[in-house]
C-alpha cells in the first residue's frame, strides 16, 4: 500500500480571529480550539475541510460550508482527488495521539505546522476510502446515539430531583431544614508516609479526588491501596459501604458513593448517613450544588472547604419515604446506564480497532 506525506495532498491555512470574536446568536460556525463550536456573525471561509485545534485541547472536526476560525485553528483542505476530505478527517482523528506527543510549550501546549504536513498517510483507492469512511461513520453514529441516551437519562434524574425536592440549599419546598452535621457523621482522611513501602499495596481501598469523574455514582475499587499498617499509622477511618464521598479541596465538589469499605486522603469531608437521610439523595444534593460549596471555600493557592463550615451547611431533609422513592428511581436508571455503558465500551473498542486496522 502506498504512503504519502500530507504536504503533498493538502493545503493548510489558519484562522485570523481572536477567540473572543464569537457572537452568541451568530449565523455561522466559529471554530476555536474548544471541542464546542461557537457562533459568529461573519464568515471568511466557504469550503469542505478538516479543522484542527492548534493549541490547548487538541481536537479534530469536519465541516463543509461557510464558517470562520480562530487564529490557532488549522484549516486542512485536500488539493487533489487522491484522498477525500472525510477520509482525511478520520486519519487526523487517529493521528491526534501522535500530535499530542509532539506538542510543545509550557502551560498551553501547541503544535507546529510541520507536525501536520510531515505526517505519513496510507493511500487507499477511492472505493476503499469510501468504504473506510462509511464503516467509521456508522460506528461513530452509534457512539453518538448511546452518548445522547446517557445524557438524557442524567437529565431525567436531575428533573425528577428538582420536581421532588426543589433546591435543598434554599429549601423552597419547605421540608425540615437541618445542618449536614446533624444528619450525617463527617469523616476525613490523610496520606500514610509514602516513603514507607510497608504502608502501601495492601488490601484497603484508599481514594483521592482525581479518581472521581463527573458521572461517577459508585466507587468500588481505588487505584491505590494501603496496608493495615498504613491505616493504623494515621488512624484512618475505614468508611463503611454507602458513605457519601465529597471532595473539599483540589477541587471542591467531586461526589461519589463508596461501593465498598475504603479510606481516603486529606481531600475529602465524607458523610456517613444517619437513618434520616438517604445517601443517594445526599449525593445529588452535593453534586447539584457544586458552585455553592465552591463559594464557601477559602485559600490563596487553592480553595478548601473546612469541616467546621461544611458540617454547618443547612439542607432540606424531606421525609425519608420520599428520599427512598427518589433513590429507587436512580437505581433503576443506573441499571439502564450500566447496560448502555457496557454497549458503549464495546462499540468504542470496535471503533478503535477499525482505526488501527486502517491507519496503523
Amino acid at each position: 500500500m502506498k504512503q504519502m506525506e500530507l504536504k503533498e495532498l493538502i493545503n493548510v491555512r489558519t484562522g485570523k480571529l481572536d477567540a473572543n470574536a464569537s457572537s452568541e446568536n451568530g449565523k455561522y460556525p466559529f471554530f476555536t480550539c474548544s471541542k464546542e463550536t461557537l457562533k459568529i456573525d461573519t464568515y471568511s471561509y466557504d469550503c469542505e475541510c478538516v479543522l484542527l485545534a492548534g493549541n490547548g485541547d487538541l481536537n479534530v472536526k469536519y465541516y463543509n460550508g461557510k464558517f470562520n476560525a480562530y487564529q490557532r485553528t488549522y484549516i486542512l483542505e485536500c488539493k487533489n482527488e487522491i484522498i477525500s476530505t472525510k477520509y482525511l478527517y478520520y486519519f487526523m482523528k487517529k493521528y491526534l495521539k501522535i500530535l499530542r506527543n509532539q506538542s510543545i510549550g509550557g502551560v498551553i501546549k501547541y503544535i507546529k505546522l510541520a507536525n501536520i504536513t510531515e505526517a505519513i498517510i496510507p493511500i487507499y483507492s477511492k472505493e476503499e476510502q469510501e468504504e473506510i469512511v462509511n464503516n467509521l461513520s456508522k460506528v461513530e453514529q452509534i457512539l453518538n446515539i448511546k452518548n445522547k441516551q446517557m445524557e438524557e437519562l442524567q437529565k431525567f434524574i436531575k428533573s425528577q430531583f428538582v420536581e421532588m425536592f426543589g433546591n435543598p440549599i434554599i429549601n423552597d419546598k419547605k421540608f425540615e431544614f437541618k445542618q449536614i452535621g446533624e444528619v450525617t457523621k463527617i469523616v476525613t482522611g490523610t496520606t500514610p508516609d509514602t516513603n514507607d513501602i510497608e504502608n502501601w499495596n495492601g488490601r484497603i481501598n484508599w481514594i483521592t479526588p482525581a479518581e472521581i469523574k463527573d458521572d461517577t455514582l459508585y466507587v468500588y475499587e481505588t487505584q491505590r491501596k494501603i496496608s493495615e499498617k498504613g491505616q493504623k499509622s494515621k488512624s484512618l477511618t475505614l468508611m463503611p459501604k454507602g458513605t457519601v464521598i465529597f471532595s473539599t479541596r483540589a477541587p471542591i465538589g467531586k461526589t461519589a458513593i463508596a461501593g465498598n469499605e475504603m479510606c481516603c486522603n486529606q481531600g475529602f469531608k465524607n458523610c456517613i448517613c444517619s437513618i434520616n437521610i438517604n445517601n443517594i439523595y445526599l449525593y445529588y444534593v452535593l453534586k447539584n450544588n457544586k458552585i455553592y460549596f465552591n463559594n464557601l471555600g477559602t485559600g490563596a493557592t487553592f480553595k478548601e472547604l473546612s469541616k467546621r463550615v461544611f458540617e454547618k451547611v443547612k439542607i432540606a431533609v424531606p421525609p425519608i419515604t420520599l428520599q427512598n422513592q427518589f433513590s429507587e428511581i436512580v437505581k433503576q436508571i443506573d441499571k439502564q446506564k450500566f447496560e448502555i455503558e457496557k454497549s458503549l465500551k464495546e462499540t468504542q473498542e470496535l471503533y478503535e480497532s477499525l482505526m488501527e486496522k486502517y491507519f496503523g
